[in-house]
């Protein structure tokens, strides 16, 4: 089949061999052409990987019939081109990778053998911290403090590099790995040699160890984020076992308002699909409004797939996708070889092309869409500019029922005082908008007309600039724009991830310690695509996501109780009110900068060394070595204990008996909740380890910097400062009861004590347990703690996953049961019986022990979903499978 499948393609006179669609369709195995064209990419894949074994014509005949149901309950395997990571979650897989390498040596087998299959790239961009701000000196302080902290973990995944194949890794103060991916490591069509010698091309694809990953089907490349343990077994060459996804088409048509961003549509949509619920599917956008949206503007939208539920939100290749592959740097016939390719295949839009089939249809006119925030702490509740005022009243209200709203709170040594409602962090980060030239344009401009008025931002402001990879600041500096910026306090503070996931380093200690004295509600604003519960700040309880230019506004406004549109936002030099109207530049203005300050020279020249790194990145001294050579003193790098006792052959599984519930939990709990990623408290169990181990509190550096330690991370696993365990009324934080004494302590010591009883634990919330970001270490950190098996409402995708990799059983609730119709209350026993017969997406019965002595049997939902997840789950999790395949 493969042999009458596979053609030549011929650009600039060079041969490249493919697997053609087209020529499929000819061979009976299906009618392909009205494909949705992520599926295409899909059905690409299993063609090249025909084999008869883990890929057959029953499969593509699978998404052949797609096209009549619009749906499929069938699982394929499937084979990324690459994998993507950044440091939080690339140390903790380079981690298991080494242990996977000792454990292999134990069992009797040959070390090298744990090595990539397929490419992997991995940036440094989560661990710069917001230290030094509102200074021209503030970047090289933070790089400097940033090389100081993490010098074990560069040092190891520098091992890392050298140790490991086709394994590369892109030194701190680059950029952020998914403006990385998509200025300079994307390619749309992959390349790669045969064993005759010829270069096959194939659709870029790449799977990601952050949920971000999926900003990059902006440009046409399929892909998404999955669980550290996931890509690890795509590294070893495991395909990916998932089902042929639904896809919910988005029609976009018409054209945005002026002064309308990318920022403001990309949470209109997060908005609009969250409602429609996309979890587990693919949504793709097509319709006449796409050719008014640069990529820039289908990148943002395609980041913060994420946040509206969806495995990825595609844009297909098309035009404008060659103008920024030029526009990037790429060279002309990587360009030409993506459009001859995509034409070949059926994978190129144009206005010619027709509709496709999806399994359900959204609207939306682009010239609906209004200036928009998203808040207090959930990414898909948009609030218009115009009730901004109105929605930090009603968070207030929710946070503090009995609080006085406009109450005053003198500063100490300060000549102002702070309200609620006031901002405190105002940061222009992230990749969802720092990739965008033309929403970072309009701050700068915002910027220049406000000072150019007189107007400063407060002085309880701390602001930042953390752009995603140097290319912005050329541009700013070409603008002449990065001037006005500095002058309102939005210096480049790093190249990196920064306040959007939690590094927004400490605020001035008389304001911290005015907002705890007085638990103040304050607020954050940020171009970021997260705004969980004490995700920016432990201290900020009210976080919204906006534009870059409305970043700058709210900085000048300094309070989010404002209506901008018609509330002035300060005073110019003659004392004269200033509206926001009087600051925002014209759509014209925005476009005219862009076109004369961003350039493809840029990208090129700052992309020429993107793999050797600054003088210190330079002189770390790595050790050589196959295997790594653990330092038991480290409290950054220890080798985990996943693999302790492990044998060549499969035990049964043990049913559950008698298990205790360690957290009973509501809905929307998201990874940060389970494994928070920012700052680690000093009276924590994390903490007092640290200290134990003679790390002094301010070389705590933060949870995610240590996930590359089990030790660090099993005690924070339940400890994000705001969950909220109904186990243990009354607190906030990690804690729980204890049962066998009724005694109220960390989630942390109350496992280890059941663990030292020899106590099973299962975990039950309510619906969306799991969302947010792809941290594999929610699920190692639940199995490490004695858990079992999870009980929810529902899940979000990727924690699912990671639970099955981990070898932690995912049930869900069936007949409307819940917690509640269940009065739980936490001292009752579960008890799960036949788990050696578990099927995928299976009824199972567990019984609840009341402590009564009352017992009452609920059904649940097994969501082991296909086989091979069957097969990973009887092995004790996914590495321990890929280890016993390769030891064979």
């Amino acid at each position: 089949m493969s042999d009458q499948i596979q053609q030549t393609l011929t650009v600039n006179s060079k041969k490249y061999q493919y697997f053609s669609i087209p020529e499929a369709e000819k061979t009976g195995l299906g009618q392909f052409s009205s494909l949705p064209f992520s599926l295409k990419v899909l059905l690409e894949n299993l063609l090249r990987n025909l084999d008869n074994k883990t890929v057959t014509e029953t499969d593509i005949k699978a998404v052949a019939k797609w096209v009549e149901n619009k749906t499929s309950t069938h699982e394929i395997s499937y084979r990324p081109a690459r994998v993507l990571m950044q440091d939080f979650t690339g140390v903790p897989a380079v981690v298991d990778l080494a242990a996977m390498r000792d454990a292999m040596k134990a069992l009797g087998g040959n070390a090298d053998k744990i090595n990539p299959l397929i490419p992997v790239d991995l940036v440094i961009d989560h661990s710069v911290q917001v230290d030094s701000f509102a200074s021209p000196k503030a970047f090289n302080t933070n790089v400097s403090l940033e090389m100081e902290r993490n010098a074990q973990r560069y040092e190891f995944l520098k091992w890392g590099k050298k140790a490991f194949e086709d394994f590369r890794v892109v030194p701190p103060g680059t950029g952020i790995c998914h403006q990385v991916n998509l200025e300079y490591l994307a390619k749309a069509v992959w390349q790669r040699q045969n064993q005759a010698g010829e270069t096959v091309l194939y659709p870029d694809t790449v799977v990601g160890t952050d949920s971000h990953t999926t900003m990059i089907n902006g440009l046409g490349v399929l892909g998404w984020g999955v669980g550290g343990i996931e890509a690890e077994a795509a590294m070893l060459g495991q395909p990916i076992s998932m089902m042929i996804p639904e896809v919910i088409g988005v029609r976009l048509t018409g054209q945005l308002k002026e002064g309308i961003v990318a920022t403001d549509l990309v949470l209109t949509i997060t908005e609009m699909l969250r409602k429609r619920g996309v979890v587990g599917k693919f949504v793709e956008f097509f319709g006449s409004g796409l050719n008014e949206l640069p990529l820039a503007d289908r990148a943002t939208i395609a980041n913060m797939a994420p946040e509206y539920g969806a495995t990825c939100g595609f844009f297909p290749v098309d035009k404008e996708t060659l103008t920024y592959m030029r526009l990037s740097g790429r060279d002309e016939q990587t360009i030409a070889t993506v459009e001859a390719y995509c034409k070949a295949q059926g994978l190129w839009r144009d206005a010619n092309s027709p509709e496709p089939v999806f399994t359900d249809i959204l609207d939306l006119d682009l010239s609906t869409v209004v200036p928009s925030l998203a808040g207090p702490k959930r990414p898909q509740d948009r609030v218009a500019l115009t009730d901004m005022k109105n929605g930090f009243d009603n968070a207030f209200k929710a946070l503090n029922p009995e609080g006085e709203i406009n109450a005053s709170f003198p500063v100490a040594q300060k000549d102002y005082a702070l309200h609620a409602g006031d901002v405190v962090i105002a940061a222009i980060t992230s990749c969802t908008n720092t990739s965008n030239p033309s929403v970072l344009i309009a701050a700068g401009l915002v910027a220049k007309k406000a000072v150019e008025k007189g107007l400063m931002r407060k002085p309880w402001v701390k602001s930042s600039l953390a752009p995603g990879s140097k290319v912005v600041t050329d541009y700013l500096k070409k603008a002449n724009l990065q001037d006005y910026l500095d002058k309102l306090g939005f210096n480049l503070v790093g190249y990196g991830c920064t306040t959007c996931i939690g590094n927004s380093g400490p605020l001035p200690e008389p304001i911290e310690k005015t907002i705890s004295d007085n638990n103040l509600t304050v607020a954050s604003v940020l171009s970021g695509n997260r705004n969980f519960e004490g995700r920016v700040h432990p201290l900020v309880q009210t976080n919204w996501l906006a534009s870059p230019p409305l970043v700058v506004a709210f900085a000048l406004a300094g309070t989010t109780r404002i209506n901008l549109h018609q509330d002035p936002i300060g005073e110019d030099k003659n004392g004269n009110a200033v509206y926001l109207k009087d600051i925002w530049p014209s759509n014209h203005e925005v476009a005219q900068e862009v076109a004369h300050a961003v350039n493809h020279e840029m990208f090129s020249k700052e992309y020429a060394d993107v793999f050797t790194g600054d003088d210190e990145w330079q002189a770390i001294q790595i050790p050589g070595g196959e295997t790594y050579s653990w330092n038991a003193s480290s409290t950054y790098i220890q080798n985990p204990p996943y693999f302790e006792g492990m044998t060549k052959q499969v035990e049964k599984a043990d049913d559950i008996l008698n298990a205790n519930i360690l957290a009973l939990l509501g809905d929307s709990i998201t990874t940060d909740h389970i494994s928070p990623a920012g700052s680690i408290k000093a009276d924590s169990p994390a903490g007092k380890y640290l200290q134990e181990h003679g790390v002094a509190i301010k070389d705590f550096n933060s949870y995610g910097s240590r996930r590359g330690n089990h030790e660090v991370m099993m005690r924070g696993t339940f400890a994000n400062i705001r969950i909220r365990n109904e186990m243990a009324p009354g607190t906030e934080g990690g804690y729980t009861t204890y049962i066998p004494n009724q005694e109220v302590m960390s989630i942390y010591d109350a496992a280890m004590k059941y663990k030292a009883d020899n106590k099973s634990l299962v975990v039950i919330a309510g619906k969306e347990y799991g969302t947010g970001s792809s941290r594999d270490w929610a699920a190692k950190g639940t199995i490490l703690l004695g858990v079992k098996a999870v009980i929810a409402e529902s899940f979000e995708r990727i924690h699912r996953s990671n639970l099955v990799g981990m070898g932690v059983l995912p049930l869900e609730f069936t007949n409307g049961e819940t917690r509640k119709t269940l009065s739980l209350d936490g001292s009752e026993t579960v008890s799960i019986k036949n788990i050696a017969q578990l099927a995928p997406r299976k009824e199972i019965e567990a019984t609840i022990k009341y402590k009564d002595g009352t017992e009452k049997q609920v059904i649940l939902l097994c969501r082991i979903d296909t086989e091979q997840e069957v097969e990973y789950y009887h092995n004790g999790g996914i590495l321990q499978y890929v280890l016993r395949e390769l030891a064979k």
